[in-house]
């Protein structure tokens, strides 16, 4: 019977456990293991027979590495399959303890102009998410106000009122510092700015998370995601612009199409409403945590900066998008219960924190 180590392995198993496993592959008797084979999905991990999993088969296990999978209930509800919930909070990646600045993740908003308050926003939900550093590149216009909104954040001003072509190499040389880089909050739709943004997105080499006015900009031209890797946050209207597909009402076919469309595009798709659906292209999941008081302006740059967060700190787009929805929900929610429909998409940050100690 092999139950050694579960699943969140990172690396190459460890002594004492390196020669435990070692052992059990060399002593040629049959091997049952536990939920995973010990020491997968590393490439030294238990060889068994059979693998008696709990609730379902872990994506990635076959009979080659697992043996005869046989799946065991434990009692977790259909629903935990579907929707998002505190479970999807580990994937995300353990810190370690020798970490230093920026091993948590270096964001860069790319937004600001006409608006100001919305690259703040995102800045300081990628912060109160977790990432060590935060650049906001915004027009002159925004700059200070975005300042003051709080130190925490890094202002690098960009020429004029607005988000333009001159400011593209600049925006360019920021990208070189980040790690994950969030376009759209704030930026309006000047054509001149959607073509600096189409520009910005074409040479982007960093996973990105793209919302508001950029989303319309990649529907215009949408080869330029082409081999991008990222995280889109449209709402019904958004999504039209970016698909040229109306969201239908009924929910299955609304998951039909949100799948399609992420995997024509090879990026996540997070598809905001009353429900959210998220889908990577082979996968869907669904955010009902939330309430009918974040309509007001802001909560989506606070998901954007949420999601952009846990990208930095080594999520994989599809998990940061599913435990951002979850997270900003339940934000939400928590500030609901205090100030009902007065809540503020400031107040959802400031919640951010709370949701985190809960479930990590």
């Amino acid at each position: 019977m092999d139950a050694l180590l579960g699943v969140g392995l990172q690396g190459r198993p460890r002594e004492p456990y390196l020669s435990l496993i070692r052992r059990i592959n060399e002593s040629r008797r049959a091997v049952v293991s536990i939920d995973v084979p010990s020491g997968w999905p590393s490439d030294l991990h238990v060889k068994p027979h059979v693998t008696i999993t709990l609730h379902a088969p872990k994506i990635g296990m076959d009979q080659r590495n697992s043996g005869k999978i046989v799946v065991e209930d434990i009692g977790i509800p259909p629903e935990a399959e579907i929707y998002c919930g505190p479970g999807d909070f580990t994937l995300l990646p353990r810190r370690k303890k020798d970490a230093h600045k920026g091993d948590a993740g270096r964001i860069l908003v790319i937004g600001g102009g006409p608006y100001t308050g919305a690259p703040a926003f995102t800045g300081m939900a990628a912060m109160r998410s977790g990432a060590d550093l935060t650049f906001v590149a915004t027009p002159e216009s925004s700059a200070l106000p975005v300042s003051i909104y709080s130190p925490n954040i890094i202002v690098r001003p960009l020429k004029g009122e607005i988000v333009s072509l001159e400011n593209s190499e600049r925006v360019l040389s920021l990208m070189k510092i980040a790690d994950v880089i969030a376009s759209g909050p704030g930026l309006g739709s000047d054509p001149e700015t959607i073509e600096a943004v189409q520009e910005i997105i074409r040479k982007c080499d960093k996973p990105l998370v793209i919302d508001a006015d950029a989303i319309g900009a990649c529907g215009a031209k949408p080869s330029i995601l082409r081999g991008k890797v990222g995280v889109i946050t449209p709402h019904a209207g958004e999504f039209k612009k970016l698909t040229g597909k109306t969201v239908p009402d009924d929910l299955e076919k609304r998951k039909e199409m949100v799948m399609s469309s992420a995997s024509k595009l090879g990026l996540t798709i997070l598809l905001k409403g009353p429900t959210d659906v998220i889908s990577d292209g082979a996968l869907v999941k669904l955010n009902r945590v939330h309430n009918e008081g974040m309509t007001v302006g802001g909560t989506g740059d606070v998901l954007t900066g949420i999601v952009a967060g846990l990208i930095g700190q080594k999520a994989s787009p599809f998990a940061a998008a599913r435990m951002g929805a979850f997270t900003c929900g339940l934000a939400g929610n928590l500030v609901f219960e205090e100030k009902n429909y007065g809540l503020l998409a400031t107040d959802i940050i400031e919640k951010i924190p709370l949701v985190l100690r809960r479930y990590l």
